[in-house]
């Protein structure tokens, strides 16, 4: 989830979350006066203690300006690297150029809606926005649903989502712009941008259920391994513990070759959260989301 701002104001200015992408903006509904004190923990912090989505039935989201890639300096807030938060260890990359990634989106809405984003943005729930562990903020990408092919440009400026199985937190304008609202999340693909090199922005990426004819394929990653023996022990132990069909992919990458260990193929996104939660409850190694 976001904000990890009212932990404490100084790890505030290490990572934490938040979103937005246009600082003191207001959306279309406007902020509601919020008195946002980032020294408050986290339990305390907000107004609502769980989030929420507005009524957004008389929005069109299709009229809502793209933010514009542009060479920006690093903000002062948000890209201490390595940064850890709930004992989990994130590296921030020197630029989002190069950067593509599949996995699960989720987004958020009026609870964090006018409290500041990781850099000192102020999030808006009604610009086109993210929350990245890893991207440096503010940076730029493109989110493109891998099951619609609909995609949006988002301005970066937040740290999340931190729960098992994210690689990003969409504003609900982004959500809704490419269609994983109202469901809550979806299988996305995340591309920076490189501002100082707009030819080569790249294009949409073509969506999983073009290429599959039948939707993405999702499995649970839990381990891979230069040696095959270790892979083929950790994927018998799976099988003893029938948590579903298992398999040992070869891998070829930087001049080596890994074994993945892999759970799946699982129906949709709510199956992986239920095997992940299964692998961490049996202590087993934290899993990650792989899309084919």
């Amino acid at each position: 989830m976001k904000c990890w701002l009212g932990i404490a104001l100084p790890l505030a200015l290490l990572a934490l979350a938040g979103c937005s992408s246009n600082p003191g903006r207001a959306g279309p509904r406007g902020h509601g006066g919020v008195r946002d004190n980032t020294s408050l923990p986290q339990t305390g912090r907000y107004r609502q203690r769980n989030d929420s989505t507005p009524d957004i039935s008389g929005i069109d989201f299709s009229k809502i300006p793209q933010p514009v890639p542009v060479a920006l300096p690093l903000s002062r807030y948000g890209n201490k690297s390595p940064y850890t938060v709930n004992g989990q260890t994130y590296r921030v990359l020197p630029s989002a150029a190069g950067y593509d990634q599949r996995g699960i989106a989720s987004y958020y809405g009026t609870k964090f809606n006018g409290y500041k984003t990781s850099n000192f943005e102020t999030y808006d729930m009604y610009q086109f926005s993210a929350a990245s562990k890893v991207l440096p903020l503010p940076s730029f990408a493109r989110v493109t649903n891998l099951q619609n092919g609909k995609s949006v440009i988002v301005r970066v400026n937040d740290r999340g989502p931190f729960v098992p199985n994210r690689i990003i937190d969409l504003s609900l304008a982004a959500a809704v712009r490419i269609g994983i609202y109202p469901r809550g999340s979806g299988l996305v693909d995340v591309q920076g941008i490189d501002p100082t090199h707009p030819q080569a922005e790249p294009p949409p990426p073509p969506t999983a259920t073009t290429r599959t004819g039948s939707g993405p394929l999702l499995y649970v990653q839990v381990g891979a391994f230069a040696d095959t023996g270790n892979a083929m022990r950790l994927a018998a132990r799976l099988r003893g513990l029938h948590l579903g069909a298992v398999r040992v992919v070869a891998v070829h990458a930087d001049g080596r070759t890994l074994q993945r260990v892999q759970i799946g193929p699982l129906p949709d996104v709510d199956a992986v959260d239920r095997t992940t939660a299964r692998l961490d409850a049996l202590g087993l190694p934290h899993a990650n989301v792989s899309i084919q």
